[in-house]
């Protein structure tokens, strides 16, 4: 009796192509989708690369007033720019110019602190550590949105951020002790500017440049309202709407935006970013990991750490699959990295009412797809 051999099925690289190539254009195909039918978005712009899974794909939808959207116009990334600001404070911290846990009052002038932190009767100005800005524990006031009313109702209207802060803490209330809970604000990023201010003896614009954009050879980057980009870029900048009015020609939006969003670059530059954050290449895994894990909740699946926005598994509702940690911004801008499939994913819409939609878009037709390839 002869035995017979079990063949095995030879893989067909072919068909791991065709399969990536559909992949790809599922996701393209359900972007521009998403912006074409909603008179919301004028221009919107997509970045997804993974070497693992072999998928790069680029995808600009829209115009920019009568230009077609490219993807190498600078986008604003609304508070995505958080991250970056974080990543600051986290070099200098590597580098022994500050602690997470030291007292802001250690960096700010007493005309700044004074008074700054008053809840129910108590002034808890000088318990405020600079970890309780970067995770949005400290309790204090949002000035940004008032503010930004008020700048559209009078363009003459322009405060620097520290104005800005002050202004805040004469007409706003803080809504928790610090270390309490989550309560997010550009406040607390704005603190963490002109710490780094303090600290390196110069504007922030400039440290961001020097500790960042220059190291990353990110040509396109630059601060809105504060400085220029390296390379001068070919196209004008992606336009964003706040509640329908066009952000960047706010004039007060750079005092108020600051350290806390202002940061714009094309997509493939804010990939470099990140990357070189995965890679531990400007700050240490432990770094990082401390970024990742001194957080709070936030919303009911989401914990928010040092400017990271981490999504909770829950299962059924969120399983662990789908886990991915990065940062987002009101205009409807992601920029997260997916470590199962070690995806990078960044874009933006363009538009405030993108704030939560983004994120869903995101996990549903750019995370889920991808998972096809694993």
């Amino acid at each position: 009796m002869t035995c017979r051999s079990e063949r095995k099925a030879v893989p067909n690289p072919m068909e791991a192509t065709v399969d990536r190539s559909a992949v790809s254009s599922q996701i393209e195909q359900a972007f521009r989708k998403q912006a074409q039918k909603d008179d919301h978005v004028r221009n919107a712009y997509l970045l997804v690369h993974s070497d693992k899974l072999r998928v790069d794909l680029r995808v600009a939808e829209g115009e920019t007033g009568s230009t077609p959207a490219n993807m190498q116009q600078p986008v604003h990334m609304a508070s995505v720019g958080k991250l970056y600001t974080a990543t600051i404070i986290s070099i200098l911290r590597e580098r022994g110019q500050l602690a997470f846990s030291d007292r802001i009052s250690a960096y700010l002038d007493e005309d700044l602190m004074s008074g700054l932190h008053v809840y129910e009767g108590t002034d808890y100005s000088d318990e405020i550590r600079i970890r309780h800005l970067l995770n949005q524990s400290s309790g204090l006031y949002d000035a940004f949105w008032p503010l930004m009313e008020r700048m559209i109702e009078d363009p003459s209207l322009q405060l620097t951020p520290r104005e800005a802060t002050l202004w805040g803490k004469e007409h706003l209330e803080p809504k928790a002790k610090p270390g309490d809970k989550h309560h997010y604000t550009d406040t607390n990023y704005h603190l963490l500017g002109l710490i780094v201010e303090s600290i390196t003896g110069r504007p922030f614009h400039e440290a961001l440049h020097s500790l960042i954009f220059e190291p990353l050879d990110m040509g396109s980057a630059y601060m809105h309202g504060y400085s220029e980009p390296a390379v001068s870029p070919a196209y004008p900048p992606a336009t964003l709407y706040l509640n329908g009015i066009e952000g960047l020609t706010v004039p007060g939006l750079a005092g108020i935006d600051y350290a806390g969003g202002g940061v714009m670059a094309t997509l493939d530059d804010h990939l470099k970013f990140l990357q070189a954050l995965v890679n531990q290449r400007l700050i240490t895994a432990e770094t990082l990991q401390t970024m990742l894990d001194d957080d709070y909740p936030s919303y009911p699946t989401i914990r928010y750490g040092y400017a990271i926005w981490k999504f909770i598994t829950i299962p059924l509702l969120m399983p662990a699959k789908y886990y991915c940690w990065g940062c987002t911004g009101v205009t409807g801008a992601f920029l997260f990295y997916h470590p199962l499939t070690e995806a990078y994913i960044i874009g933006s819409f363009g538009d405030s009412s993108y704030q939560a939609k983004a994120l869903q878009f995101m996990l549903r037709k750019i995370v889920r797809p991808l998972l096809k390839l694993t």
